[in-house]
């Protein structure tokens, strides 16, 4: 499913995991948010907490994940659905396949690390997504991906300029701000 097949309640919490990664900015972080549902309950929002928490894992999506199985007391996450600011990297892919989550929708391309295409593909691909088709590196075939939880649902590319536009501003005030500091 495209991003232009989203709905208004898609749009609406992938304003909330933006919120998410506003806040991560704010404390020096990496600013990716997430927000977990089922239905139309927020489980679990969460932003990148790596530098603050000096743990690698500490990935907005991880989070959300963890906290929701803790609030549903199941690993499973059946009818949950994850938005999250950037497309996951393959340690929170596999997280997620591993989850059950039953739907993704992410924002911005993440060209250096990205598990549904811009680097490795773990995510089916419907023939009827340009977002998808657009992507620069697929695993193997046009449409290998992850055999493990093959029925999950992707939407990409929602919100992907305001999702893109916070990184760019994020790591332009980084270089600035290193230029200044003689780092």
């Amino acid at each position: 499913m495209s991003a232009s097949l989203a709905s208004d309640q898609d749009a609406s919490f992938m304003r909330l995991a933006l919120a998410e990664a506003e806040r991560g900015a704010g404390e020096g972080e990496i600013p990716v948010g997430a927000v977990l549902v089922l239905g139309d309950e927020v489980l679990a929002k969460a932003h990148n907490r790596v530098e603050r928490g000096k743990d690698p894992t500490l990935h907005a999506e991880m989070i959300c994940i963890r906290e929701a199985a803790k609030k549903l007391k199941a690993w499973r996450l059946l009818d949950c659905t994850l938005y999250v600011t950037l497309e996951p990297c393959p340690m929170c892919a596999g997280a997620i396949l591993q989850s059950r989550i039953k739907r993704l929708v992410w924002g911005a391309p993440n060209t250096l690390l990205g598990a549904d295409g811009s680097w490795i593909r773990m995510f089916p691909v419907s023939t009827a997504d340009p977002v998808a088709e657009s992507t620069n590196y697929v695993l193997g075939s046009p449409r290998a991906c992850h055999p493990f939880h093959p029925e999950i649902k992707v939407t990409r590319g929602l919100l992907s300029a305001e999702s893109a536009a916070l990184m760019k501003s994020f790591f332009r005030r980084r270089r600035l701000e290193n230029s200044f500091s003689g780092v």
